[in-house]
């Protein structure tokens, strides 16, 4: 094989592997959107139980944050639906917790989504304030194999606190009943869920 020929062969692999990655992140994202807001209405979703009251807090300070960004994805036939997130990691470059505010094109509706590592007591909702206010509650939905999701349709009224908003804190319970607090920036958020995306994934079908 020439050099010539490796290289290309490299470049088609890098190119499939980024669209198959594009197509499940918009896969994800669709799925996420469309699921029901509470998990009484999926009771496959999450396991059910008692809300108990935590045993003790937890402020975590080993959680890095990126910055807000926006991307969009556009289904071959669908609409076209937008995320404006920011991803927290670990040291280990492991995601520790990312916020979502999805909207598809067309609808006034936005959904607000959470994932967090697994291992948190799952019938204790995700809490969330802005800039110290009265939190809301987020609750679960779904997990899958390395993370968990609560999400919430957004009302105006959240929204506006979060596009004005200085700092967003959650709080979660871990399986050993511990509350676990973690505190995100949003400053550039409303910069940013106004601005054009920083990236769009278009999916084609050859007919």
């Amino acid at each position: 094989m020439t050099v010539t020929h490796q290289t290309e062969l490299q470049l088609k692999t890098a190119c499939a592997k980024h669209s198959l990655r594009a197509l499940l992140l918009a896969a994800l994202t669709i799925i996420v959107f469309d699921r029901p807001a509470a998990p009484q209405q999926n009771s496959t979703a999450v396991p059910t139980g008692a809300e108990m009251a935590p045993r003790g807090q937890r402020e975590v300070k080993d959680v890095t944050y990126g910055d807000w960004k926006k991307l969009c994805f556009k289904p071959a036939g669908a609409r076209m639906l937008c995320r404006t997130s920011i991803t927290g990691t670990f040291p280990t470059g492991q995601m520790a917790v990312r916020l979502d505010i999805i909207e598809r094109e067309g609808d006034d509706a936005r959904r607000l989504q959470v994932f967090c590592p697994v291992g948190m007591y799952l019938p204790n909702q995700v809490k969330l304030a802005v800039d110290g206010g009265n939190p809301y509650r987020v609750p679960y939905t779904w997990c899958l194999t390395n993370a968990c999701i609560a999400g919430i349709v957004v009302d105006p009224v959240l929204l506006e606190k979060i596009a004005t908003g200085q700092m967003l804190r959650l709080e979660f319970t871990d399986s050993n009943l511990l509350s676990l607090t973690t505190s995100l920036p949003l400053g550039q958020f409303a910069i940013v869920h106004k601005s054009a995306p920083a990236q769009t994934f278009e999916q084609d079908i050859d007919e």
